[in-house]
């Protein structure tokens, strides 16, 4: 027998809560023009590890795009994009200062335009 596929988040309900948050917790962040590293403290540190794990989470699912619905793909998406934000507000909530990556003299990046 064939077991029924179920979908995750079928209304986009999950992913719609998570940009939500994104945007509030974005809301007071200075805008950022530089690539970040993970710092910001033990709590903020903590949370980017939290990020890098969803971001290789979203990566295996790639492979499985045939087979598994989007929704659940926008999820993990949406999810490694809130823990960055929530990693950031939370360094700025503790006052500690996040850390800028510096690019080797004369290679520019998107961010230096």
């Amino acid at each position: 027998a064939k077991v029924k596929r179920t979908r995750f988040d079928a209304q986009s309900v999950h992913c719609t809560r998570l940009e939500e948050w994104i945007d509030e917790y974005a809301e007071n962040l200075p805008v950022h023009r530089s690539f970040i590293l993970p710092s910001g403290g033990l709590a903020a540190s903590t949370i980017h590890v939290a990020r890098t794990i969803c971001r290789r989470a979203e990566r295996e699912l790639v492979l499985l795009l045939e087979d598994i619905d989007k929704e659940t793909f926008m999820f993990v998406n949406r999810l490694s994009d809130f823990l960055f934000v929530a990693a950031r507000w939370v360094a700025m909530q503790q006052g500690v200062t996040e850390k800028i990556y510096v690019h080797q003299a004369g290679r520019n990046t998107e961010f230096d335009k």
